[in-house]
């Protein structure tokens, strides 16, 4: 499978805020992470960086 994890990354720690995503889309103010489950989130970041063979994504 090619889903990642998402996380927010804090200050001491990185939360993790969507299991599984399949798509990241870019807003106008933040991002939008759809889950390969349909599940949606909308969340006041922006990307910070991509692990890609570790599947995380971290947003800031």
């Amino acid at each position: 499978m090619c889903e990642a994890n998402a996380y927010l990354i804090g200050d001491n720690d990185n939360k993790l805020v969507m299991e599984s995503v399949d798509t990241v889309e870019p807003q106008e103010d933040g991002v939008r992470l759809v889950s390969i489950f349909g599940d949606q989130k909308y969340i006041k970041a922006h990307i910070h960086s991509l692990s890609l063979v570790d599947h995380k994504i971290f947003l800031k």
